[in-house]
């Protein structure tokens, strides 16, 4: 008889409980990279950069083309010039912040295109299979067979020097490796129970690739191609260092290093800032890129 008030004072305490709202996939995946302190000061580096790009023309900073012969090659400290000066006289810190606007858009928009190509192409692939994913997948395995940095070169020497045609050229080379991990995560989810049913339901391909396939690949899809944009970057910087990318004068870091090599014995710590900066922007995305992939293994 003791039994039933317990029970029925527990049952009261449940129902007069607050609901609490389960948390999202997407929240808890926020929830945990903030928790990162390396992930967090990454973003913080890279986000400083991107709003000293953007704003360069409000911060009051030297004419990034006027140069002068009487000050040329200051050292790091010069008043006036905190970052000193290139071979030409030209300031080093307005150098460095307006350069970052056309490296960031060289290194990151070949990516995006391609996470978008490379996307639609491997998903197309992995659902529909037969001869159009041999199709489509024998011709990504010829760009394989060569190495990303001779086949930059090579698309970009036939196309020309400039920086549309150095965003063709990385974006061919990073569609291949995005299309193959797309094609491969969407293999392995099209016949589970979810898209079975879709299927039974009359859903046509389209819908079932856009509604159904989509949303369950396109996290590891997006956590591969953020760790592309520090690959990228190097590949854009190389291609200006060669001559094949931006043309002079405008500054852009791999072009700057290019220029500066002939003054590493004079001044060798102003001609290195263009390489800490793309040193340091890669560094960043690669660890940004291991946070947001930890943060999305759920089941760890």
């Amino acid at each position: 008889m003791s039994e039933l008030p317990l029970s029925a004072t527990a049952d009261a305490a449940l129902q007069a409980a607050p609901a609490t709202k389960a948390r999202g996939y997407w929240a808890t995946v926020g929830r945990r990279i903030m928790r990162d302190r390396v992930s967090m000061a990454c973003a913080l580096v890279l986000l400083l950069i991107f709003l000293s790009a953007i704003l360069a023309p409000w911060l009051g900073l030297e004419d990034p083309y006027k140069g002068s012969m009487i000050r040329r090659l200051r050292h790091i400290g010069t008043t006036g010039y905190p970052l000193g000066t290139d071979e030409l006289g030209r300031d080093m810190l307005a150098r460095l912040i307006y350069g970052g606007r056309l490296s960031l858009v060289i290194g990151i928009l070949p990516v995006i295109l391609a996470f978008c190509i490379g996307t639609s192409l491997g998903i197309v692939a992995g659902y529909v299979g037969g001869k159009l994913n041999t199709a489509i997948m024998r011709t990504v395995d010829v760009f394989y067979a060569f190495p990303s940095v001779l086949l930059a070169i090579a698309i970009s020497g036939a196309l020309g020097a400039g920086i549309l045609n150095s965003i063709v050229a990385l974006t061919i080379v990073f569609v291949p490796q995005i299309t193959r991990v797309a094609e491969s995560v969407t293999t392995g989810v099209r016949n589970m129970d979810f898209v079975e049913a879709a299927r039974a339901s009359g859903a046509g391909a389209f819908t079932i690739m856009r509604v159904h396939i989509l949303g369950n690949v396109l996290g590891a899809i997006f956590v591969y191609a953020t760790s592309l944009i520090s690959v990228s970057m190097i590949l854009a910087a190389g291609l200006s260092f060669l001559g094949l990318g931006t043309k002079p004068p405008e500054p852009e870091w791999g072009l700057m290093l290019n220029t500066l090599r002939t003054a590493i014995y004079v001044n060798p710590w102003v001609a290195a800032l263009p390489g800490a900066m793309i040193f340091a922007v890669s560094i960043c995305f690669n660890l940004l890129s291991d946070g947001l992939r930890s943060a999305m293994d759920i089941r760890n």
